[in-house]
């Protein structure tokens, strides 16, 4: 069944997000260790990303954590380093897909506050036609309330949707629901993927 409407997520599919990356360039791969076998770092971004305000989460947390206050601020003050390069080739896929009038929805775990900073460094975030950013929702991925509040908002459900996600859980968990899923391990594989569902020409897709 060729699909209605195609959601991606963005971290790792549309922008680079490896915050070990940073910290293993910016501290050392040591201290990076130690940072997160300490502070539970990605706990703290689920908070943000769940609708907690960007600033007051990521520094009460450098607080609570003094021997590591101004590491942990880089999550704050120096976020948009790690959230990037922006994948260009993926970013071309979207604007093919909707050039052709299939309808393009983001799906991400991302917060409030920073989504919006993102989206002064790439301007392609404004561009979807349905924006479901869990900050705003209240849940994350892989909830399955994210996913019903999808199909409530959208009219579609099932295999009308074929959804995008680099992590393992969060495609399982729409596949449960019956969504068309594609696990992304790099945009070829995305591009090949919307050329054998009939969404995209070989040409559109380069």
């Amino acid at each position: 069944m060729k699909p209605k409407a195609v959601i991606f997520d963005i971290g790792n599919v549309l922008i680079e997000w490896q915050p070990e990356r940073f910290y293993d360039r910016e501290i050392g791969p040591d201290r990076r260790r130690a940072m997160f076998d300490a502070v539970d770092l990605h706990g703290m971004n689920d908070r943000v990303d769940s609708g907690g305000h960007f600033t007051d989460t990521v520094y009460a947390t450098a607080e609570d954590y003094p021997d590591w206050r101004d590491e942990i601020r880089m999550w704050h003050d120096r976020w948009i380093e790690m959230a990037s390069p922006a994948i260009d080739r993926s970013v071309r896929l979207m604007r093919a897909l909707q050039k052709r009038g299939t309808p393009v929805f983001s799906l991400t775990n991302f917060g409030i506050q920073s989504y919006d900073l993102a989206a002064t460094h790439y301007p392609f975030l404004r561009e979807f036609d349905r924006d479901f950013i869990s900050g705003h929702m209240g849940v994350i991925k892989p909830d399955p309330n994210i996913y019903a509040q999808v199909e409530h908002q959208t009219g579609l459900g099932g295999a009308d949707l074929l959804f995008a996600d680099d992590r393992a859980d969060n495609i399982a968990a729409a596949a449960a629901r019956g969504w068309q899923t594609h696990h992304f391990d790099g945009p070829d594989g995305w591009a090949g993927r919307l050329v054998a569902e009939g969404l995209l020409s070989e040409d559109d897709a380069q």
